[in-house]
């Protein structure tokens, strides 16, 4: 009797451990560099929301705002090796790593919501290939509003902007300093507030959003509107952390991302209008870019296309040219 109690104490102590296995709750972290009142981030929490019913609690994926867990140039690093099981990174970030992270971020290259989501298309496979070797798999994109300068000075040329103390948070934007006589000072979207109050950068070039987010108009009374280009945000993986989950979760997550990438390219277009009226009601002029100031940032992009060909070779190539067909 003993045995046969004995038995039947194994038998539902092991039923119980199967139970609880098969409903686990897989926890991850995604660290994001932006405010929670962001249109990205809250696009991220949506997609958390989303995963959770889907899944009905088996995935749960805590966002982590405003550089809170990591600071944005340390995410893609941090998701690599496993610290974070996800993450949101702007690609440009990236460029000094592989030519390819850069590509949305020279300027004039595309310049509109329906340019940049052909140069996404383009550019998607490569990216794909590039994240599989570093053990990380892409979720999804959302691109920023394009980007304006922001000054105090009158800006009618380039010349006019040799010496300001240009915020730079990618390569792009330091090369961009570099070729119209500005002097790149690296800050980033966390630390931007505090840069402005303090002086150490008093110009930039970025969207609307970053301008409303920063509280920008305190300090900066002139947006010129240049459409320059519209950089991405990614929404990345561990790939050895997708890959344990089982195969209804992971198709959970890839639709919730599928769902993500489509309403956050919506949103960024939604709320690039809504971002200007912002600033503009809060005492800044918005200023569309004379011609010859136009004319000079179409050369600074014409030169950093070419260097971005040379430095990307033959896959850089393929993409610009499967981008123009």
């Amino acid at each position: 009797m003993k045995f046969k109690l004995a038995l039947f104490a194994t038998a539902l102590t092991t039923a119980l451990t199967l139970g609880t296995s098969a409903f686990a709750q897989t926890k991850w972290d995604l660290p994001a560099a932006y405010p929670a009142s962001n249109f990205h981030t809250e696009n991220l929490v949506q997609f958390a929301a989303d995963v959770d019913k889907a899944t009905a609690g088996k995935l749960k994926i805590t966002v982590h705002a405003n550089a809170a867990l990591f600071k944005a140039p340390e995410i893609k690093r941090a998701v690599q090796q496993g610290q974070a099981q996800a993450g949101e990174i702007l690609l440009v970030n990236f460029e000094n790593e592989n030519p390819l992270f850069g590509l949305d971020g020279v300027p004039f290259l595309a310049t509109g919501y329906a340019d940049s989501m052909k140069l996404y298309r383009a550019s998607k496979p490569a990216l794909e290939k590039m994240f599989a070797a570093q053990n990380i798999r892409l979720l999804y994109t959302v691109a920023w509003p394009p980007q304006g300068i922001y000054a105090n000075r009158t800006i009618n040329s380039a010349a006019d902007m040799k010496g300001l103390k240009w915020r730079a948070y990618s390569p792009a934007t330091a090369k961009i300093a570099e070729l119209v006589g500005a002097q790149p000072v690296t800050v980033q979207a966390a630390e931007l507030s505090q840069a402005l109050a303090t002086g150490v950068v008093d110009s930039y070039m970025s969207s609307g959003s970053t301008g409303y987010d920063s509280k920008t108009y305190e300090h900066i009374k002139n947006w010129y509107n240049t459409q320059a280009w519209l950089p991405k945000n990614a929404v990345i993986v561990n790939a050895a952390a997708f890959n344990a989950l089982d195969k209804p979760t992971q198709d959970a997550v890839l639709k919730a991302a599928a769902d993500a990438e489509s309403r956050g390219w919506k949103l960024s277009e939604e709320k690039n209008g809504w971002y200007v009226d912002q600033l503009k009601a809060k005492g800044m002029n918005i200023i569309q870019p004379s011609a010859q100031l136009s004319a000079d940032l179409k050369k600074v992009g014409d030169t950093m296309l070419n260097e971005w060909l040379a430095k990307a070779g033959a896959d850089g190539k393929a993409v610009v040219d499967a981008y123009r067909k």
